[in-house]
């Protein structure tokens, strides 16, 4: 049975504030979030006409003057990717034409972000590619969260607003008032953002899985670096894609001694097997968010699913307002 956060609440100002040039519109990857995030900012979703040909090409088309206007278009790149991709890529380039002041592409999970650097002779970088076809489509800015590395932000010629999911997992954990703890990391990578974790989790202690990737989807894990015995673990991740990483890195843990584990992450990806692996009862509580829609058949018991509109909606407004969106996160 999934768990969900409270509804959002609407901003304390929108009903006041000039919001008559800000628009609001929602491919199809997130309609729920998107609904979430206009209810917060205290208006509806732009009416847009969303649909394919028989070759399955894709058609949009805005139901209502832009012109002048600041246009928000959110988009998870998530499951079925490409098509999800070339839709945000559609949008912005009819916000374009429908001559939009300014175009900020909206982009909870920002998919081909794994392939951030070449690791071999004749990769693609997928993720400066991806950084292209949004800013040749003629988008103003891009709001994105939780990057699978801080350093795609550079890939933009345009501003770039980075905001982190990761405080709202925070604050549903300090409710649970959980003892104890220690934040773990899955890999080396990861360390950065499981120690700022840690820091905002009262100063928990860290440990890190000392991790040999094989292949693509493919860890093997070896050991772990820090005190896990007796303690309740908080592995935490920026995404959840096959679980093999992180249940092989709980089953490491449970060896090592500790009493229980939580697994967090900001972006729910869940490709198969994870649900049979999250579901295996390694875990006390699976918690991520609402960036990529979850669907029926991929919930089971453990999994908590926290809503991060409040948060976008309040980085909408910001951007809007020409205000700091840094400030949200100090």
């Amino acid at each position: 049975m999934i768990r969900t956060a409270t509804p959002p609440l609407q901003h304390p100002l929108s009903h006041i504030a000039d919001n008559s040039r800000l628009r609001l519109f929602s491919g199809s990857a997130n309609v729920a979030l998107s609904q979430e995030v206009a209810r917060y900012l205290g208006m509806d979703l732009g009416p847009m006409v969303r649909k394919r040909f028989a070759d399955g090409e894709i058609y949009v088309q805005i139901q209502e003057s832009i012109r002048g206007c600041d246009v928000y278009l959110m988009q998870p790149s998530c499951y079925p990717v490409n098509d999800h991709l070339m839709e945000l890529l559609i949008m912005v380039d009819a916000c374009r034409r429908a001559s939009a002041r300014q175009i900020t592409a909206v982009i909870p999970y920002y998919g081909y972000a794994r392939a951030d650097r070449k690791t071999a002779g004749r990769e693609s970088i997928t993720a400066k590619l991806v950084a292209n076809l949004i800013t040749e489509a003629g988008a103003s800015r891009v709001l994105a969260m939780d990057l699978h590395s801080a350093q795609i932000q550079g890939y933009f010629d345009i501003p770039f607003d980075h905001v982190y999911g990761l405080p709202v997992i925070l604050d549903y954990l300090l409710s649970k008032n959980l003892d104890d703890l220690v934040v773990v990391s899955p890999d080396v990578g990861g360390v950065a953002r499981a120690r700022a974790f840690a820091k905002k989790l009262n100063d928990a202690p860290l440990a890190i899985i000392d991790k040999r990737r094989q292949a693509h989807n493919v860890a093997e894990v070896l050991n772990v670096i820090g005190d896990v015995e007796g303690k309740t673990a908080i592995l935490v991740d920026d995404m959840i894609d096959t679980a093999g990483t992180i249940c092989e890195g709980a089953r490491l843990l449970r060896d090592s001694g500790a009493r229980q584990i939580y697994a967090c992450a900001t972006h729910a990806v869940f490709s198969p097997p994870a649900v049979e692996r999250l579901a295996a009862g390694i875990f006390e509580e699976v918690i991520v968010t609402n960036t990529i829609p979850v669907p029926e058949e991929k919930q089971f018991a453990q999994l908590t699913v926290l809503s991060v509109a409040n948060l976008l909606g309040e980085a909408i407004w910001r951007i809007h307002e020409d205000s700091s969106v840094s400030s949200m996160f100090r």
